[in-house]
């Protein structure tokens, strides 16, 4: 027998939710079949959250919340490049573990009527139940890892002198778009090889010497993903 789901159920919603809309398309997200999918009845679906727009935003507000907890997972040392490299592992490893969701919270999966409603001022922000704050705010803060390391390699001389958001919005979405290829099963072997190639590349293009990037990414490889 397998073991019972012992997460809270909010979660069970939540996963299901974002498996539906990914595998099935936002058709198959009915209340009726998501409480069936987490054995529950319908009245907590809306108890957790109201509707479907308001459980769309849910899943979105999960998705960048489990990426916010890999990246913030990422020690800060003092080689800030291989920092950087480390982020990027951590971004991909959050994607392979969070499929489902990753594809939801950035567009992946076309939403139709179930699009989430308008974002709410920052005071008192809060997703549902979940003490949390809201989608732009998750992903302000993820972003925001990512700009400090940047402006960390620039200070340290290993990235020239650039708009430290610029430069990591060419970052974000290199690995973005090699993961979501991943993802999607393009690469049939050497995935590993293009991403080291990839970012040993991004480093030199940025300004950083081929030795050096190629060392700190050595170094971030040997860093388990959180």
């Amino acid at each position: 027998m397998p073991d019972r789901d012992v997460r809270p159920v909010r979660v069970r919603l939540l996963e299901a939710a974002a498996r539906l809309l990914a595998d099935e398309g936002p058709r198959a997200l009915t209340t009726r079949r998501l409480a069936s999918e987490v054995g529950a009845s319908t009245m907590v679906v809306y108890h957790h959250f109201g509707g479907m727009p308001e459980l769309v935003r849910a899943v979105i507000v999960e998705g960048f919340a489990r990426l916010a907890e890999h990246m913030a997972a990422v020690p800060r040392t003092a080689d800030p490049v291989a920092d950087l490299g480390r982020l990027a592992l951590a971004y991909r490893a959050n994607a392979r573990a969070n499929p489902h969701l990753y594809a939801v919270m950035f567009g992946g999966v076309p939403l139709d009527g179930q699009a989430p409603p308008a974002e709410e001022p920052v005071a008192g922000r809060a997703a549902s139940g979940a003490g949390t704050f809201g989608v732009e705010t998750f992903a302000a803060e993820t972003f925001g890892v990512l700009v400090e390391a940047a402006a960390r390699a620039m200070d340290a001389g290993r990235l020239r002198r650039d708009d430290p958001e610029h430069v990591s919005a060419q970052l974000w979405s290199a690995v973005h778009g090699f993961v979501m290829l991943e993802l999607a099963g393009q690469f049939t072997g050497g995935a590993e090889t293009v991403l080291t190639s990839m970012l040993v590349n991004l480093g030199v293009g940025l300004g950083d010497a081929p030795d050096a990037a190629a060392r700190s990414l050595r170094a971030a490889l040997d860093t388990p993903a959180p």
